[in-house]
């Protein structure tokens, strides 16, 4: 009777054992089907975006209804077109860029405001990470514009509580080599923002009206992704002195 029990009971234990082991296989193999269905998902998205028929872009020129809109696509042509019932109607203002249906016309989505490549270029400038105790001999510059900068950005409840606007920027001037352009960089590595640095004898173009439209491309990017500080490096290409006036008339 003993022994039949003993028996009994060493069954009993291999097979919890073995039932604890294919419950861990079982656990393996369903993490292994969440693995491989999220798989199948992307490549069957993936797939879906290959064979979808494109869209065109086009621009947002005026609001007829609540339901139709007068949109100019890029290829010149302008049309009479609806919208998608999910999208927000309140963002459909004039001058916003948008996708529209190739079949329909329909506006599908909303797109980003166009930038500029050198902009984009502008914006993908790494600070680095730049420190205000690695400057030396500039503390009151450092106090200054961290005053003029960094305060208004980081604590603006102090300005309207005194009634004052802040600063929009400041001037660093002085001869190369004494750390304009690293306590620039100090300042955008010290404030979670958007960063353009402009190296301004590269907006310079022969070309009249590239330089405006390029400087109007930047502000815009600027306002679109606040906040951001712009650091115009070699400021003087622009805006030189003129110290004297010739016969010309200029």
């Amino acid at each position: 009777m003993a022994d039949s029990r003993e028996k009994g009971l060493q069954d009993y234990r291999k097979k919890l054992l073995e039932h604890k082991e294919i419950d861990g296989r079982l656990k393996e193999l369903r993490e292994q089907l969440k693995e491989l269905t999220k798989q199948y998902e992307k490549s069957e998205n993936d797939l879906k975006a290959l064979q979808s028929v494109g869209q065109i872009v086009g621009e947002v020129l005026k609001q007829l209804t609540e339901e139709k809109f007068i949109v100019k696509a890029t290829n010149g042509p302008r049309y009479v077109v609806g919208c998608r019932r999910q999208l927000d109607k309140t963002k459909l203002k004039p001058g916003t860029r948008v996708a529209l249906d190739m079949t329909t016309l329909t506006i599908m989505r909303y797109l980003p405001r166009e930038v500029d490549p050198l902009v984009y270029n502008m914006s993908h400038e790494d600070p680095g990470s730049v420190s205000y105790s690695e400057i030396g001999g500039l503390s009151e510059q450092i106090r200054e514009l961290r005053e003029v900068i960094e305060l208004p950005l980081t604590n603006p409840e102090l300005f309207q509580r005194v009634g004052i606007i802040p600063p929009k920027g400041c001037l660093l001037y002085g001869p190369p080599g004494t750390g304009k352009t690293l306590l620039a960089r100090a300042v955008a590595s010290q404030l979670d923002c958007n960063f353009l640095k402009v190296v301004s004898s590269s907006i310079v173009d022969k070309y009249i009206g590239e330089s405006a439209r390029l400087i109007r491309e930047m502000f815009n990017y600027a306002r679109d992704h606040q906040p951001c500080i712009i650091f115009m490096d070699e400021i003087d290409a622009i805006g030189n002195l003129i110290t004297h006036l010739t016969d010309c008339g200029y």
